[in-house]
């Protein structure tokens, strides 16, 4: 098997899972989140970086990569850890979220989705079979199933209808996947779809389950739910999953969500947020948000976050940054890039302690109130 995850010790407040998980190029401690580097590269940041500020794993996207610059070119030149030159692990999604994000370019069938190519329209058709080749040609070490993501909200009928087709398709790949010998160095997850309806969830997880896939990703959620749906989902869907195999909540990423999904029994988290917001200004502290480009940091003098030791936050002031971002400076996007994912790396780790203490509820709390939000009621942050 390409992965085996190891479990360590359950939370005895929470519940909440530390682990292991090793794969051809490492070991992951577990719960994890994932920077995404869509193109091959996680924008403004060098691999060694990713490293320095201890990023264990990373993401891409075949979608993207199948168009620019071609799973073929990639393959080429010895798959995606030496064409971007990293040698931790890394995690592929299916595409299927982008194919289907395309709602006015799209057609689906039994046998997949045809589409028009969001950068020159061209016409272009994404199967089961055709994910996980250009998943091996990537040479990820772990894998994506091809599924159908229903947007919310979507009647009953949908989402049973979709969630029946993720699994064909699921077990499509999954055959395909090991015909093709791969299985033994690259693990393909299944993806668990549903909504917000609980007897979905069950029933895609249960049918997922019985394909025996060495981890289960938890797909349609945070696509624009309020949280308590999205952590009502989360405790309707886990209890159906094993407990010797990850999981993987696709798509979050924000300090609240993390923690949330940690103590529903999630393992792996990825989103674009941290890299995303950084570009804009907006950075996460201790102390909750703070938006660089705002007058009131024109003669600030003092760091983003007196309690982080970053880079960053050692050597820059909240001023000489908002002046970075005021004249366009390339420079900014690095420095506020570089803190805000050594934020949530730092409270992954923190989160991994909390469990090996017993103590992820009391650390929970602490950190609400420390970045402003109601424990009862998170802000969407």
């Amino acid at each position: 098997m390409a992965i085996r995850y190891e479990h360590i010790k359950t939370c005895k407040q929470t519940g909440a899972r530390l682990g292991r998980l090793h794969t051809p190029h490492g070991t992951i401690d577990t719960p994890i989140f994932m920077p995404v580097g869509t193109l091959a590269t996680v924008k403004t940041m060098t691999p060694e970086e990713l490293a320095d500020i201890g990023s264990q794993i990373i993401l891409s996207n075949t979608y993207h990569l199948w168009l620019r610059p071609g799973s073929d070119i990639v393959a080429e030149a010895g798959g995606l850890h030496k064409f971007m030159n990293w040698d931790k692990p890394i995690l592929t999604d299916s595409g299927g979220f982008q194919v289907f994000s395309l709602s006015d370019r799209r057609k689906i069938e039994e046998e997949g989705v045809h589409f028009r190519s969001h950068l020159d329209g061209s016409k272009l058709f994404l199967s089961p079979e055709k994910a996980m080749d250009i998943q091996h040609d990537l040479g990820s070490d772990i894998m994506m199933s091809f599924d159908e993501c229903p947007p919310h909200p979507a009647e009953h009928k949908y989402v049973k209808d979709s969630i029946e087709r993720t699994s064909r398709w699921a077990e499509r790949g999954l055959n395909h996947h090991i015909k093709s010998g791969k299985d033994k160095t690259q693990a393909l997850f299944g993806i668990v779809q549903g909504g917000e309806y609980a007897d979905l969830r069950a029933q895609s997880a249960k049918d997922l389950v019985s394909m025996d896939f060495p981890g289960y990703s938890i797909g349609g959620l945070s696509v624009g739910e309020p949280k308590p749906i999205m952590y009502r989902a989360l405790e309707e869907t886990i209890p159906h999953l094993p407990e010797d195999k990850p999981r993987y909540l696709m798509g979050v990423g924000s300090p609240d969500a993390l923690i949330e999904g940690v103590i529903r029994g999630v393992d792996m988290f990825d989103c674009v947020l941290p890299t995303r917001i950084a570009r804009n200004g907006t950075t996460m502290t201790s102390k909750g948000r703070v938006v660089v480009k705002k007058k009131i940091y024109e003669r600030d003098f003092t760091p983003l976050d007196a309690q982080c030791d970053c880079y960053t936050c050692r050597n820059y002031t909240k001023a000489y940054l908002r002046h970075l971002f005021k004249t366009d400076e390339i420079l900014g996007l690095r420095l506020t890039t570089y803190h805000n994912l050594y934020f949530l790396l730092k409270l992954m780790e923190d989160i991994r302690t909390a469990i090996l203490n017993d103590s992820l509820l009391d650390f929970k709390e602490a950190f609400f109130e420390s970045y402003g939000l109601n424990v009862e009621n998170p802000k969407n942050f």
